[in-house]
């Protein structure tokens, strides 16, 4: 059974409350500073938002990834860095961390290229479909397994800009993308 309305999952003010907890939680632990590492594109109102909210020196950068090739679980960089990570402390910034397969593909190579620290911020952390055993250090939502738009999450490029964090159904948006659309009045 679809879902005709979306459910609200996190108001503009809940996301505000976790943005802040987690940003107080990277300023204690990177109390000299860090590299915070937008994972494109998913993740980049939470990004911006955490950025202003830490108290420490951040350096600011982008990276984004291919979908996954279909039944293989591998994906490539399509956007690298443009800073050099060799001996420092870098928080990766999801939107939503999901199988472990993105994310442990990027740890992986930021330990390649000598970063001192690797830990992961993410909104979402939906632990129901973890396939690799990797865990993200500072999460500002445990979610569900539910389908989410919203605050970044979008469905075929729809409803990023939500102030919100809802839970959708994606058969409901397969057959009419737009479903959701008066949720941006």
């Amino acid at each position: 059974m679809g879902r005709a309305q979306p459910e609200l999952f996190a108001s503009r003010v809940d996301i505000g409350q976790a943005v802040g907890r987690v940003a107080a939680e990277i300023s204690q632990r990177c109390s000299n500073g860090a590299v915070l590492v937008s994972v494109l594109k998913g993740s980049l109102p939470f990004f911006a938002d955490l950025v202003r909210a830490v108290s420490i020196a951040v350096e600011v950068d982008f990276l984004a990834l291919s979908r996954f090739a279909p039944d293989s679980g591998r994906v490539r960089l399509v956007k690298d860095l443009d800073c050099d990570v060799a001996g420092r402390e870098v928080v990766l910034v999801e939107g939503i961390v999901d199988t472990g397969l993105s994310l442990g593909y990027l740890k992986g190579e930021l330990k390649r290229r000598s970063a001192a620290s690797v830990a992961v911020a993410t909104l979402l952390n939906r632990s129901a479909r973890r396939i690799l055993p990797v865990e993200p250090d500072y999460v500002g939502f445990e979610a569900p397994d539910e389908f989410f738009v919203g605050y970044g999450l979008d469905w075929a490029g729809r409803y990023r800009n939500l102030d919100k964090l809802v839970i959708g159904d994606p058969s409901l948006l397969a057959d009419d993308p737009d479903a959701y659309v008066s949720l941006l009045y």
